[in-house]
């Protein structure tokens, strides 16, 4: 039995638009398999992949644009459980670990959510950080919160 948890590794984007640092708006995606759950850009890093590799790869799948300026890097790994509601998940993993990047589109128009087949996000908004706060997933509304505060603090991102 095994008694360490399983973390999947992951990369997670919060995308700042092509407007900033004029106006300080975070992309926020509408997931279309889980009902009323909005979140930033995620995806598994594959092997022998870099966690930037992966970055670039996520974007151009889930948004259709990897035309982005990478900003800044969390420092460290944050990782959370799955729910207990999706323990019977594809994976073999207890919750992801992720490093988030900070990154500005250089042209919002080039997002395209239909670019694959299989879309992940059916609707998209630029927000506000107190609208990011209230529209994002709960699961999510804490490490948004530490991640986005951190850059804040850092000098990354003015409001």
């Amino acid at each position: 039995m095994r008694t360490e948890k399983l973390y999947r590794p992951n990369v997670a984007a919060v995308i700042l638009s092509s407007k900033y640092p004029q106006k300080c708006e975070f992309f926020l995606a509408h997931r279309n398999d889980i009902k009323n759950i909005w979140q930033f850009p995620q995806g598994g890093i594959d092997a022998n992949e870099t966690p930037k590799e992966a970055l670039y790869r996520e974007l151009e799948e889930e948004i259709g644009c990897a035309d982005i300026d990478i900003i800044s890097e969390y420092p460290s790994w944050i990782t959370y459980d799955f729910p207990k509601v999706n323990t019977a998940r594809k994976y073999p993993f207890d919750g992801q670990k992720q490093k988030y990047f900070l990154v500005r589109l250089k042209d919002d128009e080039a997002i395209d959510l239909y670019s694959h087949a299989t879309p992940e996000f059916e609707e998209y908004k630029f927000v506000t950080y107190d609208e990011l706060m209230n529209m994002a997933s709960y699961l999510k509304r804490q490490v948004y919160k530490k991640v986005i505060d951190y850059f804040i603090q850092e000098g990354y991102i003015s409001q």
